[in-house]
């Protein structure tokens, strides 16, 4: 018996097939399983055209999302492009080493340079020491880098390997605005003209003899410069170099302040000069010691020298400084006097020390000059292109004296004259002879100290 479920699948059924199959087919009634075959069939179908419609309903989704991220991308990089059109590419020149700038601020450039040296010291035959005679060695061997940094910020590291150790000279930072700069680590401190100028443009193959006499070195501090026209202000706080602070006790301490005016009167560059120097030796220096080897580095003898001077309180100096640059020729001399103040009642000695140097130009050619120092000289025709490069002689007048308030650690007068081929921009060969003249020196000839000293020398150099 049929059901009333059964009946109207049965009809519903029976309409389907009317309309499915033509009319001629439908002549015999179907059967309840055939209806329920059916019926099974268009609800498959049902799930299949659901399942399609739920698909396309995903794909379109996904259709519409892929083109959000296509029409993304592509604003992405035409901004890119956009930016790209607009920015400079970083520029790289060649200034002995390649330095790298970019417009926003940006510059990195490698820097060294390499000093070799090698002479005769010839003294009294009474006199034996080391590196008498004949001797070389590496000078300087430095290797570095510098910078800016978007903002008016720079810096600067190098460290020197001569001598088979790694000793730190230059590291700093420093910050730029207008015509100030400020200055953080470790960096000179405003000695005077000759030394603060690079070891790689100086005259002779070693500075005056004071420089190094009085101790004047790289210290860790803080300082501030600042240019106004032709007018340069410069002053530090300064403690010890970075290799003494290794050193816990060492509490030294010190400032610094050097004024420069740099007229120009036509094609004549000016430069006048005064410096003045204070530094508290603290509780770990009790004594100091002032020496000087003869004209080069080569040799460890000191034909002057003060010895230990015990209960050292602190050291007062000052300098002045003249130079002047015309054309080919060049002139300048320096002046520094220092005054060791000791505890209670002792003596206080005041020692000594000066040059005087000019220098001429064979070829077309000029020293440099900028912001109170001595700059390297650029040559006119350089050794390549058809040139013999900048040829320069010099002569100078060096004198040191450290005898003073019952010290004698004698006096030197030294007549120098020197020769300088520059073939090539960064590259340089000195030779020079000097004649010390010794007065009470501390190391005797023949039971005198009186006597002179000859060195001849000669230095390789490259710098970038």
């Amino acid at each position: 018996m049929k059901t009333p479920m059964l009946k109207t699948i049965g009809l519903l059924a029976g309409t389907a097939a009317m309309a499915l199959y033509p009319a001629a087919a439908m002549a015999a009634p179907i059967s309840e399983e055939q209806a329920a075959a059916l019926l099974s069939k268009l609800e498959s179908l049902e799930r299949e055209v659901a399942d399609l419609k739920a698909q396309l309903g995903t794909v379109r989704q996904d259709q519409q999302l892929s083109t959000s991220a296509i029409a993304a991308t592509d604003a992405k990089i035409a901004a890119t492009e956009e930016k790209l059109a607009h920015q400079q590419p970083a520029r790289i020149a060649f200034k002995g080493a390649p330095e790298i700038k970019a417009e926003d601020g940006w510059s990195f450039k490698p820097r060294g340079r390499i000093l070799i040296d090698a002479g005769t010291v010839n003294a009294p035959d009474s006199i034996v020491g080391a590196g008498l005679g004949f001797a070389s060695e590496a000078r300087r061997v430095r290797l570095g880098a510098s910078g800016t940094i978007p903002g008016g910020f720079g810096y600067k590291l190098e460290a020197d390997f001569a001598g088979n150790d790694v000793e730190l000279t230059d590291a700093f930072f420093t910050y730029e605005h207008g015509g100030l700069t400020l200055t953080a680590g470790q960096h000179n401190n405003f000695q005077g003209l000759e030394e603060l100028s690079s070891s790689n443009d100086t005259s002779f193959i070693e500075r005056a003899g004071y420089t190094d006499a009085f101790g004047f070195e790289r210290r860790v501090g803080l300082s501030a410069q600042y240019g106004l026209s032709d007018l340069l202000f410069q002053a530090g706080l300064f403690t010890s170099n970075s290799g003494d602070l290794n050193n816990d006790e060492n509490d030294a301490v010190g400032f610094d302040i050097r004024a420069v005016a740099m007229p120009k009167f036509g094609a004549v560059q000016t430069h006048f000069g005064a410096s003045y120097h204070y530094r508290d030796l603290g509780d770990a220096i009790p004594s100091r010691r002032y020496r000087q080897r003869p004209a080069v580095h080569f040799t460890d003898t000191r034909f002057i020298d003060t010895g230990t001077i015990g209960n050292a309180e602190s050291e007062t100096s000052y300098g002045l400084e003249a130079a002047l640059i015309a054309g080919r020729f060049h002139a300048a001399t320096e002046t520094h006097w220092l005054r060791l103040n000791r505890t209670g009642a002792l003596a206080d000695p005041t020692f000594f020390g000066g040059s005087v140097e000019a220098g001429l130009f064979l070829t077309d050619d000029t020293r440099g000059y900028k912001d109170g120092i001595f700059k390297g000289v650029k040559v006119s025709n350089p050794v390549g292109a058809g040139g013999i490069g900048a040829w320069q002689v010099n002569v100078r007048y060096d004198r040191l004296d450290l005898n003073d308030a019952g010290f004698t650690g004698g006096s030197q007068n030294g007549y120098q004259a020197s020769l300088i081929w520059t073939p090539v921009d960064y590259v340089r060969f000195l030779l020079s002879y000097s004649k010390l003249d010794y007065g009470n020196a501390a190391i005797l000839a023949a039971g005198s100290g009186d006597y002179d000293v000859d060195t001849v020398a000669g230095r390789f150099q490259i710098s970038f």
